[in-house]
């Protein structure tokens, strides 16, 4: 019983929470004792997707536009009564997989570090309050890059890396950690889609990978859940690769 509430009376803001990772992290974190406010797009039906479920709440917000994360915090805090943990997986999908040029990787990152840092800000005079601030940010996913893509791949990991790590130097004397998650080839919904257009990827992607397979949003949730937890205390500025192992290629 004591395992299965390590995250007991915990409050958590999930993002992009309707499928894939983000749905998979806001049922784990409750099965540890947790309230959920599980948040994603107005089209995601979101709302409906947990409306039976105890312990998540489910609430549609535009999730692409910084301006209107800190609208979004007040209202978490509103239903939750506090925050404790802030897990950031943001819908930054492209219309096709970047290449090995990286064309639209800027883009994506400078997105992907505004609505983190806005988020963070945000969240931070209310993580100040709890007795266990946990910041988690997710990586993109591999099924975003093409198979040749490995140098813009790297490039969003170690970006992400720099923003954990900026998060952690300031955050840290509150006793906050702010810690990333990178997860590999996931089967998520969106994935689901690129490697049903492109399976010579998703082959890649299986090939490449040290375990012959493809991970599943549960693997990468496993992972939120100890970053979230007490055992992750005096775990900061860093980041966990959920791939399975890698292959050099």
């Amino acid at each position: 019983m004591a395992e299965a509430l390590r995250l007991y009376g915990m409050k958590a803001l999930v993002t992009g929470a309707a499928g894939g990772i983000g749905e998979a992290v806001a049922r784990t974190l409750i099965k540890h004792g947790a309230e959920v406010l599980a948040v994603d797009s107005p089209k995601s039906g979101v709302e409906q997707h947990f409306a039976s479920v105890r312990g998540i709440q489910g609430y549609a917000a535009a999730l692409n536009d910084p301006a209107n994360i800190p609208a979004l915090v007040e209202h978490a805090v509103e239903k939750l009564g506090a925050l404790d943990i802030l897990v950031n997986d943001f819908p930054l999908i492209p219309d096709a997989p970047i290449g090995a040029d990286g064309a639209g990787l800027d883009e994506l990152l400078h997105k992907r570090a505004e609505l983190i840092m806005a988020m963070c800000r945000s969240a931070l005079p209310y993580l100040r309050k709890s007795p266990a601030g946990r910041i988690i940010n997710m990586g993109l996913l591999r099924s975003v890059f093409a198979a040749n893509a490995r140098e813009p791949s790297q490039r969003a990991e170690q970006d992400l890396a720099a923003i954990s790590r900026a998060l952690a130097a300031e955050t840290g004397s509150y006793g906050i950690t702010a810690n990333h998650v990178q997860p590999g080839a996931i089967m998520t919904p969106d994935s689901r889609q690129v490697f049903r257009t492109d399976k010579s990827l998703r082959d890649y992607c299986i090939s490449s990978s040290a375990a012959k397979r493809l991970g599943e949003p549960v693997d990468v949730a496993k992972v939120v859940l100890f970053l979230a937890s007490d055992d992750a205390v005096f775990v900061s500025g860093t980041g966990v690769v959920v791939d399975g192992g890698r292959v050099d290629d």
